[in-house]
């Protein structure tokens, strides 16, 4: 099996980002990015999909985390398109239920090239600690745009921020998971019938 590995780096005047991949992983983790809250939630990313995922960054945290947080949102996605390589085999679709206490949010996903965001999903605080939750739209957007990604986020219910967060996240990775699976039925198809994705 060809090996599913990216790193890719990102520079900017804002940021420098590089993010390395691995989705035949083991949910191994390391972060490097100087938004605490931001490495705990990918960190879930990793566990919960089974991605080996390594991250480091600098970036403007002394104007705000927001180019930081998008930044290696696009950087994840550009990574994760770049691993997946040419989707032969790939069960395509996913969807993960994911409840934390009080807290329950559904993600549903498509690896089909195009990408599309819905996000449904009300905080009824502004920040979880320093990290402003606005950011948690922005992280999406940028990996979706840059993945080729149609994702639907949908807190279902929920009344603790860090609890719908940690669900949206952990939601992401299994769906995710899921949806790169290689299906041994198909491993030379593309799962379209377009012929291509």
């Amino acid at each position: 099996m060809t090996s599913r590995t990216a790193t890719v780096a990102r520079n900017t005047i804002e940021t420098q980002i590089e993010v390395t991949i691995n989705l035949d992983g083991q949910g191994l983790f390391s972060a490097e990015t100087g938004v605490p809250f931001l490495d705990h939630m990918v960190e879930q990313i990793a566990r919960h999909g089974l991605f080996d995922l390594a991250i480091k960054a600098k970036g403007d945290l002394h104007i705000d985390a927001h180019h930081t947080v998008e930044d290696i949102g696009i950087t994840i996605g550009q990574a994760f398109k770049q691993a997946l390589g040419s989707k032969k085999g790939v069960v395509r679709y996913g969807h993960a239920y994911i409840p934390l206490d009080e807290a329950l949010t559904r993600v549903v996903l498509d690896l089909s090239g195009r990408p599309g965001f819905e996000y449904d999903v009300a905080f009824n605080r502004d920040k979880i600690g320093e990290f402003d939750v606005d950011l948690f739209y922005e992280f999406f957007q940028g990996l979706v745009n840059h993945a080729g990604i149609s994702l639907h986020i949908d807190n279902i219910k929920g009344r603790n921020a860090h609890h719908i967060a940690e669900t949206m996240f952990k939601g992401f990775g299994r769906a995710l998971r899921m949806a790169v699976t290689l299906d041994q039925r198909a491993l030379e198809q593309l799962p379209s019938t377009k012929g291509s994705l």
